[in-house]
């Protein structure tokens, strides 16, 4: 079976909307990957090394990363090899196929999912700077771990930020979920202790901590992280359940730096990704996974407070490749 064929029975196995929704969402990445791989294909009909080379600039324009593009020409070399692949046609399979590979490595499925606590209180904390979306995805988080029969309660712990207290506060509402706040400028660590205390005596299942994006220089925010973390760490064991990075789509390989930041800060468990519907450089999901070894647990593919999706690798490869994928499974029902 065609892995284009594996791939499509997966994803009819889950609901349409999701697949829509990475359609949708990544429709600019895909008019620029697809368009570009097509135009390619036309040129070279035949699979050398000049192709390999165009291929290997199409997938850097994407921000797949250089490092993880090298990876995935030697991957793709090997198995044109292998397969004996002369038409280039064939190969838009063998990328899709080699992507999927390249981001899960030698782990399974269960690495997109959100790591809660089954016993008792999830405490999930989340980081990044000013600007990428984080308050907004707390709050979309928020309503999605309701909708799935949750309780959950946010800690205002971005005491840095003038407005921050109160954005969260107008997303709690949205959600109907409650806010644990001090006022502006208090110690974060303090609001989130008092988060904590608040989520055991309500019997909270989830606690969402935010936190400051930007402090005056990288050793104030790895200290006040550090802080927090110790405080989450003693209140809560096993805690933090998860640690996610919220970084912007459309700032590509800045994203990748702002990563490595803070995995050194803190130890970053999953990435949110928001903003992947307003790029063409959707790639850098491969890039964080591959170069970081952080998988990416949400993508942000709209405006809406349902539009934060749980990451999915083959969606995000039929988000690539829909229209071909799509194509090539009506030709084969014809």
């Amino acid at each position: 079976m065609s892995f284009f064929k594996k791939l499509k029975d997966k994803i009819n196995t889950q609901t349409e909307q999701v697949s829509d929704k990475f359609k949708d969402g990544m429709e600019k990445t895909r008019s620029s990957f697809t368009s570009k791989v097509n135009d390619l294909v036309a040129k070279y009909r035949k699979v050398d090394e000049e192709f390999f080379e165009e291929l290997e600039e199409i997938l850097i324009s994407a921000d797949v990363g250089v490092e993880t593009v090298m990876e995935l020409i030697e991957e793709l070399e090997m198995e044109v090899k292998r397969r004996n692949i002369q038409d280039s046609e064939q190969v838009k399979e063998v990328i899709s196929e080699k992507l999927v590979e390249i981001y899960y490595g030698d782990d399974d499925e269960s690495i997109e999912k959100l790591q809660l606590n089954e016993d008792g209180l999830s405490v999930i904390l989340v980081v990044g700077v000013n600007g990428v979306g984080k308050t907004t995805s707390i709050g979309k988080l928020a309503n999605q771990l309701k909708q799935e029969g949750k309780s959950v309660l946010l800690a205002a712990g971005d005491t840095f930020r003038a407005g921050a207290i109160d954005q969260l506060q107008v997303w709690g509402e949205r959600a109907g979920v409650d806010v644990i706040k001090h006022s502006e400028g208090s110690d974060p660590a303090a609001v989130i202790y008092d988060g904590i205390q608040a989520a055991k005596s309500r019997g909270v299942d989830v606690l969402l901590c935010d936190t400051a994006g930007r402090l005056q220089n990288k050793v104030n925010l790895m200290n006040e992280l550090a802080k927090v973390k110790k405080v989450i760490s003693r209140e809560v064991e096993g805690a933090p359940h998860e640690t996610l990075l919220v970084l912007d789509g459309t700032t590509g390989q800045n994203a990748l730096s702002q990563a490595k930041t803070f995995k050194e800060a803190t130890d970053v468990s999953g990435i949110v990704l928001t903003k992947l519907d307003g790029t063409a450089r959707g790639g850098i999901v491969l890039a964080i996974r591959n170069e970081m070894g952080i998988p990416v647990k949400y993508v942000g593919l709209g405006e809406q407070v349902t539009d934060l999706q749980p990451f999915d690798a083959h969606q995000f490869v039929y988000g690539l490749f829909g229209d071909i994928i799509d194509q090539q499974s009506s030709n084969q029902e014809d």
